[in-house]
């Protein structure tokens, strides 16, 4: 079967956060689970570049705009080295090819009659990067940004006529399965069901100078976000299709798209709907995470709780990293992450947990066995009941069933006493130790195949020592 995956694109005007590295490594986790069970995958990420947010940055940084973006596009770029990201395209919205499909999905959209250009008033957040209607607002702000304040602008846009696909986007939701988790899909129906309102799609170059032409107007640019809903499928080579991907990927495959809560209107409504406008099937399924928060607050660079994943990695190590964010922040929920508590679950669960399981397992191997034990007959794919969790989202589930594994393997060193029998003058006793450790290696050769998904370096460490017969290098040091 052919599988697309693909994360939302982080906005370009500031580094790397947790919440970025949390989204990359969930969709890396099930693009490794797919390929594994024979499926061709298409892994597409990126980085969103256009907007009023990214050029206010800019100017503040006293940067000339396309030179900012792509300062911060190989800080994202470089962090899936660091994450330990599996083979993926990385699209940017600044691409001409993408640019190219942008403005044909509006051609297209137009050709239908749903852009037509009226005068507007409104409120408007920069964060979001959208206007907000008064049901949106919270004692007159922002929810997303309170206490930035609102821009009340009055100008002429083009305007999508959501409002037509207000029944078909009903449709779609009641679909079980479209949305994960559940609960997120009855937002989005709530949201459908409440009425939709047509949305502005461009503005004022005079306003706005970084964006995406509109086709046909050189007074107005793409509003951002239609713009950038399009790399989707611009990553795949649409409209020209030359290599065959979209056809593959999109229209004859399954398609999964990853994004945070805050993302369900953007996503789920407003994308859907174009796709609609133009006759692309729609996306056959959305997952949306939670946040990560620190000391019970929203992460904030003005407070100086940021936890940036590059300070992960350096600290912990990839692998770790991958793993706490994976086990440890719920996949869909929100989740409190501090620095004291990580150190906690790296030395509990990697150091003393499984790092001390294998280093110990095959340091008996190494010395007494005359041969490696044969694994052969060990999947190179992780078990089935991992990759029903798996296909629920369900990543701490499926780690915790792992460490279940790995907690009964160090009980099983601890009852048979291997390590003791193997010293025994008793010829029986040696025997059933050289027994034990053969198991024990096989044990820690299954528990690496049940965490390649999750941890890939560790997985392959650990293979590589059973195969060899001997104890691999300190896979988790111990904090200084």
């Amino acid at each position: 079967m052919a599988r697309y995956f693909t994360t939302t694109l982080p906005y370009v005007n500031a580094d790397p956060h947790i919440g970025h590295a949390l989204e990359i490594i969930q969709t890396d986790v099930l693009a490794r689970a797919a390929r594994s069970c024979g499926d061709e995958v298409f892994f597409n990420s990126g980085t969103d570049e256009h907007g009023q947010k990214i050029l206010r940055a800019a100017q503040s940084a006293g940067q000339e705009v396309r030179e900012y973006v792509t300062h911060y596009t190989k800080r994202f770029d470089a962090l899936f080295t660091a994450l330990g990201i599996s083979s993926h395209a990385f699209i940017r919205t600044t691409n001409p090819g993408h640019i190219s499909a942008a403005q044909e999905m509006w051609r297209r959209c137009d050709k239908v009659g749903d852009i037509y250009k009226k005068s507007y008033s409104g409120f408007y957040c920069v964060g979001c990067e959208t206007y907000k209607m008064e049901k949106d607002l919270i004692n007159g702000e922002c929810s997303d940004h309170p206490g930035a304040q609102l821009e009340e602008i009055t100008e002429e846009n083009y305007f999508f006529r959501l409002s037509k696909y207000e029944k078909s986007l009903y449709e779609y939701l009641k679909k079980d399965g479209v949305i994960m988790p559940d609960w997120r899909r009855q937002e989005a129906l709530a949201f459908v069901e409440r009425g939709l309102e047509d949305f502005s799609i461009s503005r004022d170059k005079a306003r706005l100078s970084w964006g995406i032409s509109v086709p046909g107007d050189d007074t107005q640019v793409m509003y951002v976000w239609f713009d950038a809903l399009t790399n989707y499928i611009s990553t795949l080579g649409w409209p020209q299709d030359v290599d065959g991907n979209f056809k593959k990927f999109w229209e004859g495959g399954r398609t999964l798209q990853m994004a945070g809560k805050d993302q369900i209107r953007f996503q789920s409504i407003m994308w859907q709907a174009m796709l609609m406008s133009v006759g692309i099937k729609n996306t056959d399924q959305i997952f949306y995470h939670g946040f990560i928060n620190s000391d019970g607050r929203k992460m904030s660079k003005s407070i100086g709780n940021v936890i940036s994943p590059y300070e992960l990695v350096e600290k912990y190590g990839t692998d770790a990293t991958r793993y706490m964010l994976l086990r440890h922040v719920h996949p869909a929920e929100d989740t409190d992450v501090t620095w004291e508590r990580m150190d906690e679950w790296y030395t509990a669960n990697l150091v003393n947990g499984l790092g001390n399981l294998v280093a110990r397992v095959m340091k008996l191997a190494q010395t007494y066995l005359t041969e490696p034990v044969n694994i052969d007959d060990i999947s190179e794919r992780a078990s089935k009941e991992i990759l029903l969790k798996l296909d629920k989202f369900r990543f701490n589930e499926a780690l915790d069933d792992i460490f279940v594994e790995i907690s009964d393997a160090d009980a099983r060193m601890t009852q048979s006493e291997p390590y003791k029998k193997i010293k025994s003058d008793d010829e029986n006793e040696r025997a059933q130790a050289v027994s034990d450790i053969k198991e024990l290696a096989r044990a820690c050769a299954h528990i690496a195949t049940n965490i390649t998904y999750f941890m890939p370096a560790t997985s392959q460490d650990i293979l590589n020592a059973v195969r060899a017969n001997t104890k691999p290098e300190n896979l988790f040091p111990r904090l200084a």
